[in-house]
């Protein structure tokens, strides 16, 4: 990994440390994370969001298991308490 120097004013630093902080990252994680979400194409790291996003989510089916057309049958939804 390569070490760059940035110039930036003071309270724009200042306020990017503190952003960095609630989000329990370092200020230099943050400039490579936002460089990198804005270069990269949107397609790169997709799925790997995808997954990030669905373990966090901790859905739970109830022990529910479905077939096609029941994700289409509003009603067997509501009695399952799906959304």
């Amino acid at each position: 990994m390569k070490n760059i120097t940035l110039a930036i004013d003071e309270e724009t630093l200042s306020q990017g440390r503190e952003y960095a902080k609630r989000r329990n990252m370092s200020f230099n994680a943050l400039v490579r994370d936002l460089l990198a979400r804005t270069v990269k194409p949107a397609s790169t790291g997709i799925f790997e969001e995808f997954f990030r996003i669905a373990d966090e989510a901790h859905g739970n089916s109830n022990g529910w298991k479905w077939n096609r057309g029941e994700l289409y049958d509003r009603e067997i939804c509501r009695r399952k308490n799906i959304r």
